[in-house]
């Protein structure tokens, strides 16, 4: 009789346990189906999820998640358990690094990616799921300090990565409805990966934390970033035809295969060289609209560079009333942090259609603000230049994808990114570098003063040659010998 009423509690027991977890379990679906039904109306505003680029938004968020958990896993404490020169040291290191997979992405994948017509959502789906094998083979090797195979998946990831990138921003113009523009629709990609990004990290560092931490905590920081990259497949499959290349002659929302006629005058076929008659390992030669852009966008991703690296450092040294260094590179992240989503929701709400204007007002508003916090130097002046710098590269990023998604023609675009990608990332490594041996002056009016007065050479330079341009192409031409 005991034992009867034994096991009749127990079944209660097993039956209120079971209950509870079917309604836990519908209380995380409805949570999880409203979260998404809010995202799904976020993404989709302005006709967006019409076309599909609700979609591609929502991939880049995903692709973005499933990065932040490698980079989380990857990350060494660069900061605080060496001293400041063996982390000046490995920080130089690490930028030198971040330069090796654009030694192909320019030369070889963006050539390569021009010259696939069909299957671009495949293109997709394959670089997401090419990165979660790739996850999961890191987080054996991290476990087991099995350097060998870690290092080259480390670099494949990054490569594709790139080539996602490069990707998603050719297809981009397709996908767009009539009430969103390129700068818009450029700022919405961002703030979405930017977001995204965010979120995975915090995530990430929760799962390192409760995992234990150290390569145990990594390793499965990395196994569940695999299973982030499988997941997003299913978005990259749900994007619709048009992210292809139509047949030739059909008529398409961005520049055609015969190019369009670009502001400056030049026909958008002469932005970039023809595909059919460019190799793999050929740079491509872009007009002057185009250069321009690009030209000042490395001017701001230099000095974007050398604020981050320089600023994090003279934190470092300079004891700014005794706060901690926990405080001030806190404050750092924090900063630029802000700077990127003030960018992108700024440019998202701006609505241009004069992307050229927009780079140099932003530049002109940049070397402002650098030249008044250099003279106001302090920590809050730091932190503000730092706001000011993250605003700046974002906003001026968001006018160069404009631009080349206006100006080049569908056939060559994926080349003109994998090209403009690689430029501006040797120019952030640079300006890096040259943050970390002004660093080493100690002196943060010196380090900002340079970098106000080289921004504002570069804005002049620009400046003086769009003047020289516009003047050329305002001479008349010459009257016919009669």
């Amino acid at each position: 009789m005991g034992d009867t009423g034994t096991r009749s509690r127990a079944r209660r027991a097993g039956r209120s346990v079971y209950d509870a977890s079917q309604r836990a379990g519908r209380a995380s679906a409805a949570v999880a189906g409203g979260a998404g039904r809010i995202v799904h109306r976020i993404t989709g505003a302005s006709g967006a999820s019409r076309t599909g680029f609700s979609t591609l938004l929502e991939l880049t968020a995903a692709s973005g998640i499933g990065d932040a958990f490698v980079t989380i896993a990857l990350a060494g404490s660069l900061f605080f358990s060496t001293s400041v020169g063996e982390a000046r040291s490995r920080a130089a290191f690490a930028l030198l690094i971040t330069i090796a997979p654009y030694a192909i992405l320019a030369p070889l994948i963006g050539p390569l990616l021009d010259r696939v017509k069909q299957g671009n959502k495949f293109i997709l789906s394959g670089t997401l799921l090419a990165r979660g094998l790739l996850c999961w083979g890191m987080s054996g090797a991290v476990e087991f300090k099995d350097t060998l195979m870690l290092l080259p998946a480390a670099f494949g990831i990054l490569v594709l990565q790139k080539a996602y990138v490069v990707t998603r921003a050719a297809v981009t113009p397709r996908l767009l409805p009539s009430e969103i523009t390129l700068v818009t629709a450029n700022a919405r990609s961002n703030l979405a990966s930017l977001i995204a990004t965010s979120t995975g990290a915090a995530v990430a560092l929760g799962v390192d934390k409760m995992m234990g931490g150290g390569t145990h905590g990594a390793a499965w920081v990395l196994r569940v970033g695999t299973v982030i990259y499988l997941a997003a497949i299913a978005l990259a499959i749900r994007l619709p035809d048009t992210v292809d290349l139509q047949a030739y002659g059909t008529a398409e929302k961005g520049p055609s295969r015969r190019g369009a006629v670009q502001a400056n005058g030049h026909s958008a076929a002469n932005a970039l060289a023809p595909a059919a008659r460019r190799r793999p390992f050929t740079l491509p030669q872009v007009g002057p609209a185009v250069a321009e852009a690009m030209k000042a966008n490395a001017a701001i991703r230099v000095f974007y560079g050398f604020l981050l690296f320089f600023l994090a450092f003279i934190l470092r040294s300079e004891p700014f009333g005794h706060v901690s260094d926990t405080v001030k590179l806190g404050g750092l992240a924090l900063a630029v942090a802000a700077g990127g989503i003030l960018g992108t929701t700024i440019g998202s709400a701006l609505k241009a259609r004069a992307p050229q204007a927009l780079i140099f007002v932003v530049l002109a508003l940049a070397t402002a603000a650098s030249t008044v916090c250099a003279v106001l130097f302090g920590l809050w002046s730091v932190l503000a230049v730092a706001l000011a710098a993250a605003i700046a590269q974002t906003l001026v990023k968001v006018g160069l994808d404009s631009i080349l998604q206006r100006e080049i023609p569908e056939e060559t675009r994926s080349s003109a990114f994998a090209f403009s990608e690689t430029l501006h990332q040797l120019a952030l490594v640079g300006g890096g570098l040259l943050g970390l041996l002004l660093s080493l002056t100690g002196s943060g009016f010196a380090g900002l003063t340079v970098a106000a007065a080289g921004l504002l050479i570069a804005l002049c330079w620009l400046l003086v040659g769009r003047r020289r341009r516009i003047m050329r192409t305002r001479q008349p031409a010459p009257s016919p010998v009669p």
